[in-house]
Parts: C-alpha cells; sequence; structure tokens
C-alpha cells in the first residue's frame, strides 16, 4: 500500500471514528448541533486515536536498536514512569505510575526505551494485570535479561467514577520473571529498591 493510500485510509478511518462520536453525543440527548459541540465528534476521534496509538507500534520500531553492551550485574531500575491507559471494560482512563526493573544480561536498554514500551502498552485498551504482564514480557525479550520484574499502581476511573465510586482506591500488580522470580535475594533487592 503506497503512502497516499495508507493516508486515505487512515482519513477515512478518522470520519467513521467522529461519526460514531456523533452518534454517542446525540445518543445521550446532546444537541450535536449546539456551538459547543460542533467540532466535538472530530476532536473526541484525535483524542481517542492518540489514546490507543499503542496499536500501531512494535517493539522493534520502540527499541529501535538502543541496546548497549554492559558487564553490569546489578538491577537496573526506572521507577515512577506514568502511565495513561484505558480500561477495556468501561473505555475509562486508568492512570498510574510504573516500576522497571531488570538484571542485565550483557546489554543494557536505553532509558527512554523503557518508558516507551511501557506506553506502547499503555496506549492501548487494556486490564492492568495484562499491561503488567506484557511489558515485563516485553523487556525480557528486548534486552535477553536474567531477570524482569515489573510493578503497576493504578487508580481506576471506572471504579472511582461509577460503580461503587471509591475515590482513593488503588491497584497493585506485579509481575516478576527469571531470577526475579526464582531468585529470592533477587527478589527482595528488586521490591526494596522500588519501596
Amino acid at each position: 500500500m503506497s503512502a497516499s493510500d495508507s493516508s486515505k485510509q487512515d482519513g477515512h478511518k478518522d470520519h467513521q471514528i467522529a461519526d460514531l462520536y456523533r452518534g454517542i453525543i446525540e445518543g445521550i440527548g446532546e444537541d450535536i448541533d449546539r456551538a459547543g459541540l460542533l467540532e466535538t465528534p472530530q476532536r473526541a476521534a484525535r483524542a481517542m486515536k492518540f489514546l490507543t496509538r499503542g496499536y500501531h507500534q512494535t517493539l522493534d520500531e520502540v527499541v529501535n536498536g538502543a541496546l548497549f553492551p554492559s558487564d553490569l550485574s546489578e538491577i537496573v531500575l526506572v521507577k515512577d514512569i506514568e502511565l495513561y491507559s484505558l480500561c477495556e471494560h468501561h473505555v475509562l482512563p486508568f492512570i498510574g505510575n510504573c516500576h522497571v526493573g531488570y538484571l542485565p544480561n550483557g546489554k543494557v536498554l536505553g532509558l527512554s526505551k523503557v518508558a516507551r514500551i511501557v506506553d506502547m502498552f499503555a496506549r492501548r485498551l487494556q486490564i492492568q494485570e495484562q499491561l503488567t504482564q506484557q511489558i515485563a514480557e516485553a523487556i525480557q525479550t528486548a534486552t535477553g535479561a536474567m531477570g524482569v520484574g515489573v510493578i503497576v499502581e493504578a487508580q481506576h476511573l471506572c471504579m472511582s467514577m461509577r460503580g461503587v465510586e471509591k475515590q482513593h482506591s488503588m491497584m497493585k500488580t506485579s509481575v516478576l520473571l527469571g531470577s526475579f522470580r526464582d531468585d529470592h535475594a533477587t527478589r527482595s533487592e528488586f521490591l526494596q529498591l522500588v519501596k
């Protein structure tokens, strides 16, 4: 497919998404011709494409060769990576932080790439448990690390804005792979570093 054909197809999808938002706005009883709503379907379509852009990224594209030789034999930890995702059950945001640690096996990953991997999976319709697993497996695949640990802490608007309406609840999920799962000392060190 040529770049021109791809651009036309994207434009058609943008129009389809905007039409769907127009229907939702009318469906809740609003006047789509009201001044404040005239451009809302198009803006909402662009926002949804941005919020779900992870579907159009691959691990190879995100890493982009940013692996560097290293003799480091201690944990690499990136803490407090902000994440924004959408709950796949209600399409409402969940917002929080991700902590990623890995034990290098001869190479380290460029620092910004860790955050980009988190974003690639967060920018999809998700459940937090799956998001945590996907990030851990991607870090493992990208680095060939001896172990990987990922912890995600997030507030879910589907729980605070609707349903049980609990404003201060926080969900924490973790995935430990390789030595982070099998070696008690490595796991303990990772968990202590995250505190």
